[in-house]
């Protein structure tokens, strides 16, 4: 479905990606792993038009993308959970969904039904939420796009450990249902128990690629690349 080959990018003089491959196949999950501050978030970028490739290719649903903008790429059928979250603080819950709802399964109705906790505060607005609030709220809202390719960044960062399991279930369920995701996040045992394949990233470049059994199998790399 994403197919990434020799990606390069930069902030002005400043290069930050090396030559990035990785491949995200349909219904699978799969995750970009690193130390933070290692590429993984300008990958993410890059993949959502919002920096610019200075070479390589990006291909989704076997079309090159790396040279559309943003507004098409989503349209294509792309949906990021960003890091930070980003909820517009003028807009209540309800009006999150709603905005962003394109023709498809999820609708409001189906987010509410998948994080209750949501459908009791849909008049409030994003501000008044809580950290793991609006965390749902960001995924729901990425989900009522109906995309293809579903991406996290930083999918658990600063959750309390139950907000934390809310949302590894909701992950899993996801997965069970068949949608494709690309998942950022620290938590590598669940990440092993979760996904299909894995991409490490070191200072911009792959520094290692495989399947969920080779990567639980070696805690070698996980103290060499993520410092677990």
């Amino acid at each position: 479905m994403l197919a990434i080959e020799g990606l390069e990018a930069a902030y002005g003089e400043s290069q930050v990606l090396f030559g990035v491959s990785l491949e995200v196949r349909e219904g699978e999950v799969a995750t970009l792993l690193g130390r933070n501050g290692m590429g993984k978030t300008t990958t993410v970028r890059a993949i959502l038009g919002l920096t610019p490739a200075k070479r390589g290719a990006i291909r989704f649903l076997g079309r090159r993308i790396e040279r559309d903008a943003p507004d098409r790429i989503a349209r294509a059928g792309i949906a990021v959970v960003p890091e930070g979250r980003q909820i517009f603080p003028n807009l209540s819950v309800e009006e999150h969904l709603v905005a962003f709802q394109r023709k498809g399964p999820w609708t409001a109705s189906r987010v509410f039904r998948l994080f209750p906790s949501l459908e009791k505060r849909r008049g409030l607005f994003g501000n008044q939420l809580s950290g793991g609030e609006q965390q749902m709220l960001a995924i729901g809202r990425a989900l009522v796009t109906n995309p293809r390719l579903l991406i996290l960044d930083e999918a658990t960062e600063g959750l309390a450990p139950l907000v934390r399991e809310e949302i590894w279930k909701c992950l899993a369920g996801l997965r069970e249902a068949g949608q494709t995701i690309l998942v950022i996040d620290k938590y590598v045992e669940r990440l092993v128990a979760l996904a299909d394949r894995h991409t490490i990233i070191e200072r911009g470049r792959v520094a290692w690629q495989g399947d969920s059994a080779a990567l639980g199998a070696d805690r070698d790399l996980w103290h060499r690349y993520l410092g677990v």
